[in-house]
């Protein structure tokens, strides 16, 4: 009986109460905590979340006390699942938008995007941050994270990996940094942060195309176990070309979504650059994708009647091909509905793309070995909620975002207002008034 009620304490009670603790202190942070004033829709989506952020509580808890295996779905025939599959590679390609942005404003001089870098750089930090949440979950011993920085293997991809993202999370906090200095009473720190910005924008972009190549080459290691649609020796390329495609996109979605949450209109004609940009990119992926696949001989794969296949033509079709295409129509450009699904369609394409070389393209080789559990998905889900929550916090106490003074329009002098101008204008004797108050 007491072992019961410690189970239920352990499990249900005080993840129940943690969760509660956590999301109050966010709302009342964000001033939202009066439940009344919030929208219908948000009302369902927070009661449709909360029993997840619970199941997620509750499995921290499991998982650092008990062990990886009463909460995964992963095996020896399957060790890598969804916390590697989405949480780091999903995540690692969607944050891109930071070292892309930051080379296009930094590298290219083009400062029309320097209104969006903030909120890049912002969206890339916690990109990372929860690709590091998701593998301290996911190591079998996470207190030993560090490991990789002290022992060294120098003909280890992971070892490369370890040390490229450490380090390029470091870069991005303290790109990140300027937004919380700028609150500071004493300015130097600041001012030695702007200095050495080039510094972090070139170390950034090297470490970035370091290791978003790296994790495809995670994958041409497996030659025999990755499905021929998507296992080539150009892995490593391809990655990061899809990376840098879908990193104006994924800035595109970002500032779409805050700017319906904080209710500012997005500047469509900037957007539509961005677009073009990840369009061109993509063009290029697409191509050397299609010759990969000609030069290999694996296009009987693609037209086989199988899951797999389908999952091949709809990443190419709607995640590559149709945003090409809609980039493509001038009277679209500046449509916002055709930013909007462009963008949506390629993030969703590289999303799929990186599930299908991670965990779909595996099934082939081991068969129906591995299948997330509710578990695995509360953390994740929970993940990317704690970054959104995030992000609204960072934008309600910081300058994430320029402010924007507008200036009132110069109205036409009408008629009179010139027959006015043009007379003479005599001055009157102003009389001294003295006003007496009588109590």
């Amino acid at each position: 009986m007491i072992a019961l009620l410690s189970l239920i304490s352990l499990r249900i009670i005080l993840p129940l109460i943690i969760t509660l603790m956590a999301v109050y202190i966010v709302l009342r942070l964000l001033g939202r905590h009066k439940i009344s004033h919030w929208p219908a829709w948000v009302i369902l989506l927070a009661a449709a979340l909360f029993p997840v952020w619970v199941t997620a509580t509750s499995t921290a808890i499991v998982r650092f006390t008990e062990g990886i295996g009463p909460v995964s779905g992963m095996n020896d025939n399957f060790p890598w699942g969804i916390w590697i599959g989405f949480d780091m590679m999903v995540g690692v390609a969607l944050a891109a938008g930071g070292f892309v942005t930051a080379g296009l404003v930094h590298v290219f001089n083009i400062k029309q995007f320097h209104g969006m870098l903030r909120a890049a750089i912002l969206t890339a930090f916690l990109g990372y941050l929860l690709v590091v949440g998701g593998l301290i979950f996911d190591l079998g011993r996470p207190y030993r994270i560090w490991h990789p920085l002290v022992y060294w293997q120098h003909h280890s991809v992971m070892f490369e990996l370890g040390w490229c993202v450490s380090m390029y999370t470091t870069v991005l906090a303290l790109e990140f940094s300027p937004m919380v200095l700028e609150k500071l009473p004493f300015k130097w720190p600041l001012k030695i942060i702007k200095f050495l910005t080039p510094v972090f924008v070139i170390l950034g972009i090297t470490l970035s195309t370091l290791h978003q190549s790296s994790l495809g080459s995670l994958y041409v290691l497996m030659p025999e176990k990755l499905h021929p649609l998507w296992w080539t020796p150009a892995l490593p390329v391809l990655f990061f070309i899809s990376a840098v495609a879908v990193g104006p996109a994924m800035v595109t979605v970002e500032n779409l979504i805050s700017g319906k949450l904080a209710h500012h209109k997005p500047n469509t004609k900037i957007l539509s650059k961005l677009g073009g940009l990840s369009g061109a990119v993509l063009a290029v992926y697409l191509a050397l994708r299609l010759a990969d696949l000609t030069s290999r001989s694996a296009w009987s794969y693609a037209f086989e009647p199988t899951l797999i296949a389908f999952s091949f033509w709809l990443e190419i079709l709607l995640g590559a091909v149709v945003p090409i295409i809609l980039l493509g129509i001038p009277r679209l450009q500046f449509k916002l509905s055709n930013i909007a699904t462009v963008a949506g369609l390629i993030v969703g394409g590289v999303v799929l793309n990186r599930l299908n070389v991670a965990i779909f393209g595996m099934l082939t080789y081991t068969g129906p070995a591995y299948a997330p559990t509710l578990r695995e998905l509360s953390v994740t889900i929970t993940l990317v909620s704690l970054g959104v929550a995030t992000f609204a916090l960072a934008v309600r106490y910081l300058a994430v975002f320029p402010t924007h003074t507008e200036e009132q329009p110069q109205l036409k002098p009408t008629w009179s207002d010139t027959r006015l101008k043009s007379r003479p204008v005599e001055a009157s004797p102003v009389r001294n008034i003295t006003v007496s108050v009588e109590e």
